[in-house]
């Protein structure tokens, strides 16, 4: 079972920002795809963003192209979530996910690992 270690989020108005964090120290191999996927209040979980480390493929989902920018730290095995112009339908929480593969997000199966983090957008 993979430990991400997930930071960030909060509350903001219409058009501010926030970054969001994922950390998975000591799980390279089995954690080639992260990414964040959310849940807003009284819906389903749905993908939000996802890169994966073996082939440099980058995915988002359509309403935050252009907004939120995915990227990451080999180093330190963590990933970012820059999400710029936030608009209230960004409400919900966010968790983290990582896999060897992106079967995940290309099958839209989502499962928290941890806690995820509330980002609030009014």
């Amino acid at each position: 079972h993979v430990q991400l270690v997930e930071s960030g989020g909060g509350s903001v108005q219409a058009g501010g920002s926030l970054r969001l964090s994922c950390a998975a120290p000591g799980y390279t191999d089995n954690t080639k795809c992260m990414g964040w996927f959310r849940q807003p209040p009284g819906k389903e979980p749905e993908g939000v963003a996802a890169i994966f480390r073996g082939g440099g493929s980058i995915y988002y989902r359509d309403s935050v192209k252009g907004r939120f920018t995915i990227s990451g730290d080999r180093r330190k095995n963590t990933v970012y979530l820059q999400m710029d112009s936030l608009k209230p339908e960004d409400t919900g929480v966010y968790y983290c996910a990582a896999d060897e593969g992106c079967a995940w997000w290309l099958l839209r199966d989502y499962r928290a690992s941890g806690q995820g983090t509330q980002v609030t957008v009014s």
